[in-house]
């Protein structure tokens, strides 16, 4: 687990006023929900009292009050307010008690959750802006998917930004066949936290750019980020239009995850081409790469190690090496030692 960023904990849509609702990142139980003005918070499901959690109790729009006994926490900071048992001569200072709490906001139809720590134990500072989907015009379309996948983070994570199974996988009339291999090259370079594909022109077998070329008429880029923790940005441009992506694998649990994949696009909006592609095919290849993840939890019971080669794999290597610097980072102090240099080439067949 990466602790010091923000996750997506719910769908915007999931949180409402004066409702508790459940979620879990990173194996911590939350409780969320929205203040009289709407803005969300996020507590950890647990009371300090006796460990009962926060989320069976009622909240007024101010506090959340545990059922068990009453004791009260200010939806945003965690602070006690109140602890009804008290008499008006104790010593107990209530203020000083504090359930655990997450910084959180709102962006691109998700409450975030910025992870301190497993204990919600408040840090010196404000965190970073939680992530935003780039987008390049006033008006846009925008949607969104979700998965359940039943594995680790990092198995997740490479099967994400991994360039060769495509063929494989995702046959189908409208996506890549077996026959349609051919050679690749791609340019990455080093980026704050991550590393990107350069902007290049879209791979000439994948059919939902040649439907892009043949809507807009102007020849097409695209552009991949990878950033730490569990974020895959894709930009496609082709003169004044534009489709931006953002996917994100959150750790639920140690076994199992979500995968949140959100876009957004300008691409003759009155026309639901994109529309269509989007919410028609998307979840079909999304239900594809879940079952790859299904049967390749059953090997990893047998074998944890996986055999990482180059060129294909090379995302997959830097990936790890990222993780490994940063946690060596928070544990020093020091600045996070990039795993690249500079631009790199690779090569691999697809």
């Amino acid at each position: 687990m990466l602790w010091g960023f923000w996750y997506p904990a719910l769908r915007s849509e999931q949180v409402r006023r004066h409702k508790l609702v459940r979620a879990m990142l990173l194996d911590v139980p939350l409780v969320l929900g929205r203040d009289a003005a709407g803005k969300p918070f996020a507590l950890r499901d647990v009371c300090p009292h006796r460990a009962f959690p926060l989320s069976f109790g009622q909240f007024d729009g101010k506090t959340v009050e545990c059922a068990y006994h009453g004791w009260q926490f200010d939806a945003h900071t965690g602070q006690c307010r109140t602890i009804p048992s008290l008499t008006e001569d104790s010593k107990l200072k209530c203020e000083r008690i504090y359930a655990g709490s997450f910084p959180c906001e709102e962006r691109d139809g998700y409450v975030w959750a910025f992870m301190t720590n497993p204990e919600g134990r408040a840090v010196t500072g404000q965190p970073p802006a939680p992530p935003e989907l780039p987008v390049f015009s006033a008006s846009y379309k925008i949607a969104h998917l979700y998965a359940d996948l039943p594995c680790g983070v990092d198995q997740a994570i490479i099967g994400l930004m991994d360039p060769a199974h495509g063929p494989f996988v995702h046959q189908a009339w409208w996506w890549r066949t077996r026959r349609s291999i051919r050679n690749k090259e791609k340019t990455f370079e080093p980026i704050p936290n991550g590393f990107r594909m350069s902007p290049h022109a879209p791979s000439a077998n994948s059919a939902p750019y040649k439907i892009l070329k043949l809507l807009t008429g102007e020849p097409a880029t695209t552009m991949i980020d990878f950033v730490l923790p569990n974020q895959r940005f894709e930009q496609i441009r082709a003169g004044r239009y534009w489709l931006s992506s953002r996917t994100t694998v959150t750790p639920i649990r140690h076994d199992f995850c979500r995968l949140d994949f959100c876009a957004a696009w300008n691409i003759l909006p009155w026309i639901p081409v994109v529309s269509f592609i989007i919410n028609v095919f998307g979840p079909r290849f999304i239900r594809q790469d879940t079952e790859v993840i299904k049967k390749q939890a059953i090997g990893l019971q047998y074998e944890d190690r996986m055999m990482l080669i180059d060129d294909a794999d090379r995302q997959a290597r830097w990936y790890f090496e990222l993780k490994a610097a940063y946690q060596e980072a928070q544990r020093t102090g020091a600045p996070l030692r990039h795993p690249m240099n500079g631009p790199v080439t690779l090569r691999w067949r697809s």
